[in-house]
């Protein structure tokens, strides 16, 4: 019976990919790319190609995503619109003025920048690859292209999946894209709604985020602090890594990286450079329990780059707290709260005003922002005891933080002995006048 237990075990355990990614403050989260076909022109057909980010609160910052495929055939691109390829490849097998667009058996596409050739646009293009979140900007989180395809030699792709290809990929850490799978064809919209049209064949293909694929190592750790205990609980020791250690490289307090340090510029995601502390994390939160009302309390919030290599665009922070159902003011942030299952209001997300303090700066005097929130205090709910005042959960641009364990929390301070000396300092100081009394 015990082996067969062990067996069962082994066989559910090696049945779960390692690639999976699941966050319960998103279940749904995913980044699903359509793949319609437009027309078939014999010869040649038409594509068109979206990506859409349907996660809530992870987004795709610099470089930006870089789409590839294997095509099952000798296909080839002779044209694009809103992305283009990053090599032509072989195509020596074509003769005549033009050449196709690209050749590759792999292509890597990617997106236009902003201000590309008008003739050269498409809808939803030229973002240079960003994504926003569906939760801080929805409209700037899809990115589509066109293109026209040369068939394959054999290829037919009237009834037939041969024309679809494989080994997806976003060219993005942390991501792995499944297999294409058909879908009904999708709609799209003409003369204001009045008329619809439709693709001839729609497949999807679905891509998760693991963050332990993303990085060996966590990226961000928090700490705390609040105005009834003088103690400032740190990030864990070694959260995101240990100096002296392999990929432990930093730069000491009031010292500057020297040029050798830092990444050059065909870097396109460089190796942190972060400066020199116990915890060695690119990324700090600080949670600081500032004051405590009749009816309210406040919080103070501050995020710390300590990267001297990346500046996080469009950074977002995503808090589990039970209070935050009765969040009434955020100061300096953007605050929304994530609802991902109906009846708990406990998750919400906060980011940058734009223009403003969207942009975390590298490591130095502006490599910081903050923010303070006022909550309203719930009756037999809210407590100062046993760390309540602080978050259960906290992840930047995504990737969950290290947490101080709870044992280390900021405590109230234990007023039995000034309770228990107030009455003692009374007794003496009335037995001193006493004794005064008595001697005069």
């Amino acid at each position: 019976m015990g082996m067969a237990l062990i067996f069962i075990f082994l066989f559910l355990l090696s049945s779960v990919s390692s690639s999976y990614g699941y966050d319960s403050l998103d279940p749904d989260a995913n980044i699903t790319i359509t793949w319609d076909l437009m027309l078939d022109n014999g010869n040649t057909y038409d594509l068109r190609v979206s990506l859409y980010n349907f996660q809530l609160f992870r987004h795709v910052e610099q470089p930006g995503w870089k789409l590839s495929w294997t095509w099952k055939g000798d296909e080839a691109i002779w044209d694009m619109w809103g992305a283009e390829a990053t090599k032509q490849g072989n195509c020596s097998r074509f003769r005549g003025q033009f050449l196709p667009h690209c050749c590759d058996k792999q292509p890597v596409i990617v997106d236009l920048m902003p201000g590309a050739r008008y003739n050269k646009q498409f809808s939803n293009c030229c973002k240079g690859g960003l994504l926003s979140s569906m939760t801080q900007n929805p409209s700037m989180s899809a990115a589509a292209f066109r293109m026209n395809v040369n068939k394959a030699s054999a290829g037919n792709i009237n009834g037939d999946s041969s024309f679809m290809p494989m080994n997806f990929n976003l060219g993005l850490p942390g991501y792995t894209c499944g297999d294409p799978f058909q879908v009904p064809p999708t709609m799209f919209k003409e003369d204001g709604s009045r008329r619809w049209t439709q693709a001839l064949e729609t497949w999807n293909v679905t891509c998760i985020y693991s963050q332990f694929q993303a990085s060996p190592a966590p990226k961000c750790c928090v700490s705390f602090s609040a105005f009834y205990n003088s103690t400032i609980v740190p990030c864990p020791q070694c959260s995101c890594n240990c100096q002296g250690l392999s990929g432990g490289k930093c730069v000491k307090s009031g010292e500057t990286p020297s040029l050798l340090e830092q990444p050059h510029a065909n870097e396109e995601d460089p190796q942190p450079l972060v400066r020199c502390s116990p915890h060695m994390c690119p990324i700090q939160v600080h949670w600081h329990v500032k004051n405590s009302y009749r009816e309210y309390w406040r919080v103070k919030v501050t995020i710390t780059n300590l990267n001297f290599v990346k500046n996080y665009s469009m950074w977002n922070l995503v808090v589990l707290h039970p209070n935050l159902g009765n969040v009434t003011q955020v100061f300096s942030f953007n605050y929304h709260p994530l609802n991902s299952y109906a009846y708990i209001n406990d998750t919400g997300m906060f980011w940058g005003i734009q223009y403003y303090n969207d942009m975390l700066q590298q490591s130095g005097p502006s490599g910081n922002v903050q923010t303070e929130m006022l909550l309203h205090k719930v009756p037999r709910i809210f407590s100062f005891r046993e760390g309540w005042t602080f978050p259960r959960r906290i992840s930047f641009n995504g990737d969950e933080c290290v947490m101080p364990p709870p044992d280390q929390y900021p405590r109230l301070p234990n007023t039995a002995h000034t309770r228990s000396a107030t009455p003692t300092l009374s007794i003496l100081s009335f037995s001193l006048l006493l004794l005064l009394i008595v001697v005069l």
